[in-house]
């Protein structure tokens, strides 16, 4: 049975929440004949961390770094996945909407030098698919990315592995669960500003909350989608776009007072000339069931040629089913 050694890229919640659910799983992976050790962290403050003979996975599992044995440090990202004899990388670094980078160079490095390349980042997919993903077939590797639309639920894997030979033509639904919150909460009586801050102290939204409040979040989701299912690149500036920055909290209520309440709404559809995108916020009757989407949940409904009308929804995701996301791709790039 081989030992993988595993990177990993980003070590905040969802690498730390992957460190435990690999501690947890490890009965399930033996028993598909898949070992695995640790043997490099990398963070913006501790740098390019390696040992190529295993981190203590149970300090890593409680996010102490330090507790865990001696470390080399590696200059840079190339450097660092040669001292830890990296096999599949991990990468879970913050997105940048309009570039990708740097988690485009970091993913490229991993596949050069033979390492399977798994990212919650969705910024590769919109800025770099064809390269990444031809990189890894003529290295024998898998680049992978379940984890960077709606938590981990399986969308990607959903139509690469059970819809063989189904054409989409379009999609809608509410992928971004920090515009989502702050509607609910200002539904319940919040202004922007306090529905915000509430989003902040649960952990939803980010102290910087621009990528969400302003679409970007939403349209890159909707970019990464469009470019992997329908087979059409399409570039952020192609994508209508409009945030919640411009709804207070009198005009949310009186919405849904009258039966149709504001929804971050993201569409698709196929035209003669490509596709057609936006995303923005939406009045939605009642009979939609997109109206009833709260707190952090998503969904999205395609339509193709076979199924009218094919939902996936999650109800109040945590942190650990992105990284089941990115467990389950990991999985499936050593299998085979």
């Amino acid at each position: 049975m081989p030992t993988y050694n595993l990177c990993l890229l980003g070590f905040g919640n969802v690498n730390r929440a992957l460190v435990r659910l690999l501690q947890r799983k490890e009965p399930e992976l033996l028993q598909r004949d898949i070992a695995c050790r640790v043997t490099g962290v990398a963070t913006r403050r501790l740098g390019w961390l390696a040992n190529a003979s295993g981190m203590d996975i149970s300090s890593l599992a409680g996010g102490n770094i330090s507790a865990t044995q001696s470390f080399n440090r590696a200059a840079n990202v190339r450097e660092w996945l040669g001292e830890a004899h990296a096999d599949v990388l991990f990468e879970a670094t913050s997105l940048d909407p309009h570039t990708g980078q740097p988690a485009i160079d970091h993913i490229r490095a991993a596949l050069e030098m033979a390492a399977h390349a798994i990212t919650a980042n969705k910024g590769p997919i919109v800025h770099a698919y064809d390269e990444l993903r031809s990189l890894a077939a003529a290295k024998g590797r898998r680049f992978l990315f379940e984890a960077t639309v709606m938590d981990g639920a399986p969308i990607f894997s959903l139509f690469r592995d059970s819809l063989p030979a189904v054409y989409l033509r379009g999609f809608r639904g509410i992928l971004n669960s920090t515009t989502n919150v702050i509607l609910s909460s200002m539904e319940e009586g919040l202004d922007f500003k306090e529905a915000l801050r509430k989003a902040q102290e649960i952990g939803v939204a980010e102290t910087d909350p621009s990528h969400d409040i302003d679409g970007w979040d939403a349209a890159v989701k909707v970019a990464a989608l469009v470019t992997v299912l329908m087979g059409v690149p399409i570039r952020l500036d192609q994508i209508k776009r409009e945030g919640i920055g411009g709804l207070t909290g009198e005009v949310v209520r009186a919405a849904r007072a009258a039966g149709k309440p504001y929804k971050l709404v993201c569409r698709v559809q196929r035209t003669g000339q490509g596709v057609a995108a936006s995303v923005g916020p939406e009045q939605l009757p009642f009979s939609d069931p997109l109206a009833w989407v709260a707190g952090t949940s998503s969904v999205v409904y395609f339509e193709t040629d076979i199924f009218p009308g094919l939902a996936i929804t999650e109800t109040n995701p945590g942190v650990e089913t992105t990284a089941y996301g990115m467990l389950a791709d990991f999985i499936r790039a050593v299998s085979g």
